[in-house]
């Protein structure tokens, strides 16, 4: 099976879009095609279904998905292996989203120090651009992102976080835990807004609703969002990662919406080409999955 047909499975996945995908991977629209055509002709069944612009995975698909995630990140643990130099340097230097820096990096760089007693981590939280930037001048040595498409940077899937409907304990919607567009319809809403392109599915959804919910509280921050549902201001869609403790303490309830399902902030690992392999293998050891799968912090 061919290694590259399937990259470009899993890239289309990550990405959600045939364009994407070859941007990231530096080929042609038409090459990543083809080499989904070869894919599915070697497993004899179809991995994508299409439905206008929208790109989804057959049954057959999210069951060969797992696999193709973990055939790619022993590749890629291969790959770094061997070009690895063996020289371990005394700092590195981390950069991250807001949302990474709050609710991931914690556990990671608690994990780098075990595998790396002898470095000292050091991390800077900015927005994606400012962290391409850092990186392209060798002021950070890696970097969480959410997208990138440059051809001096090296870029892997490293985790999707999906974005749910959640409540507070007690709401009429937490027992039932799933709902339709009607159900939410007239709920007061708080919305986190980050602008990228999964919150802007999110303002698609609500904009076929004939009559949309009312966004009472439009926040640019996840905590602040996450306390006003909490303090019953609202319900509002979060990343999983953000209220996995409220979650489990039973302080906060997801809720299902079918027309939801699927959206999710995905999360790339950033660095320059052919740098910083061993540490980007054992990174990638906790990711290439979703949370709540592969990747439980």
């Amino acid at each position: 099976m061919n290694i590259e047909n399937i990259e470009a499975f899993v890239y289309i996945n990550h990405y959600g879009s045939f364009n994407k995908a070859a941007e990231v991977l530096y080929i042609s629209q038409p090459t990543v095609t083809a080499r989904i055509q070869s894919l599915e002709r070697e497993l004899d069944c179809k991995v994508f279904d299409r439905l206008g612009k929208q790109i989804n995975l057959t049954e057959k698909g999210k069951q060969f998905l797992p696999y193709a995630q973990q055939i790619l990140q022993i590749y890629q643990s291969g790959k770094h292996q061997v070009q690895a130099k063996g020289h371990i340097p005394n700092e590195l230097r981390i950069g991250s989203t807001v949302s990474v820096s709050n609710y991931l990096m914690p556990h990671l760089m608690l994990h780098l120090k075990s595998r790396y007693p002898q470095i000292t981590i050091k991390l800077m939280t900015a927005s994606t651009e400012v962290l391409i930037d850092k990186l392209k001048s060798k002021e950070l040595d890696l970097a969480f992102i959410r997208k990138v498409v440059n051809p001096a940077i090296q870029a892997f899937p490293f985790c999707e976080d999906p974005i749910s409907l959640y409540v507070q304990e007690g709401h009429r919607l937490a027992k039932a835990q799933c709902a339709s567009l009607e159900d939410i319809r007239q709920e007061t809403f708080v919305f986190f807004e980050c602008g990228s392109l999964d919150w802007m599915r999110l303002h698609r959804v609500f904009e076929s609703m004939d009559q949309p919910p009312k966004i009472e509280y439009q926040v640019d921050n996840l905590e602040t969002a996450k306390k006003l549902v909490l303090k019953r201001a609202g319900i509002c869609f979060l990343p999983a990662l953000s209220v996995q403790e409220e979650v489990a303490a039973g302080t906060l309830v997801r809720v299902d919406i079918a027309e939801t399902e699927g959206i999710s902030l995905r999360t790339s690992l950033i660095s320059l080409n052919g740098e910083n392999a061993e540490f980007i293998e054992t990174l990638l050891e906790l990711g290439i999955g979703k949370v709540g799968d592969r990747l439980i912090v």
